[in-house]
This record gives structure tokens, sequence and C-alpha cells, in this order.
């Protein structure tokens, strides 16, 4: 299952929609990755493109933001969410942190395999690129210096 051991995958789901898929997938009695942990979210547009950053900074090697889309029940918040995550890749970009760590996927409340394929799809990706702490390390050592 991938990276289980090294890697830290978090979850932001919303309530009216990836919560509702991860507690499907908890229904049907399957199995996802140990090193995944769920916040359930009533919106991801409250979260600052900061919140990200620190995650990142704090040892969470992958972010995937399960939201409901435009099936979202507050106004503007499926807008507001990509162009928060569109802001925080620009951010990312600027901090050499790999942006496919980030990923936006609208999940319904029964998308059970879509949810369990993409925590596959980041456990494989860490798979890949490593931890991100490989990434931080070599955007704090002064060029030219051994890391």
């Amino acid at each position: 299952m991938g990276s289980d051991a090294k890697t830290k995958i978090l979850i932001l789901a919303t309530l009216s929609g990836g919560y509702a898929g991860a507690d499907s997938v908890g229904q049907l009695h399957t199995d996802y990755a140990s090193n995944t942990y769920v916040l359930p979210v009533l919106s991801p547009a409250m979260f600052a493109e900061s919140f990200y950053l620190d995650a990142f900074e704090r040892g969470i090697d992958a972010i995937i933001v399960m939201y409901s889309g435009t099936d979202c029940p507050y106004k503007g918040a499926a807008e507001r969410t990509a162009k928060l995550i569109n802001q925080t890749y620009i951010l990312m970009k600027e901090r050499g942190i790999d942006t496919r760590r980030l990923r936006l996927v609208a999940i319904c409340t029964v998308c059970t395999v879509p949810f369990l394929k993409e925590i596959q799809r980041a456990n494989d990706l860490l798979d890949e690129i490593g931890p991100i702490k490989g990434e931080l390390s070599q955007k704090s050592t002064p060029q030219g210096q051994p890391a």
C-alpha cells in the first residue's frame, strides 16, 4: 500500500462529500493505507494557503482535498476552494515543493472506489518523490553546500 511507514497523507474531507465517502469505505469494511489521516471539515474554503504550507513544514507529505464540488451547500465555497488551491500551488512552487503533493478532487457521498484510488495515487506519488523533508531540506541548504 505504498509508503505507509515513512509518509503521511492528510485528507481534508468535506462533510457533504469526501467524509461521507470515507464513511462509505468504512461501512464496506474496506481498508486503506494506515498513513492516511482524515480530517472532516465543513468546507476547505475556510483554510488559508498558509495552512497547507504549514502542514508540509510539519511533516505532512501529501494533502488530498476531497470536496463535494459544485454540490457544496455553501454558496461560493467550491469556487473559493479552487482559488485557494491554485494560489497555494504558486506558493509551493516558490518554496520548491512539488505541487503534486496537493490535490483537489470532487468526491461524492458514495464514491468509495474513487476515494480509495486517490489514496493509492498519493502513495504511488510518494513512492516516486519521497517524503517532504527531502524537498524542504534542499530548500534550506545554502547553494554549493552539501545537504
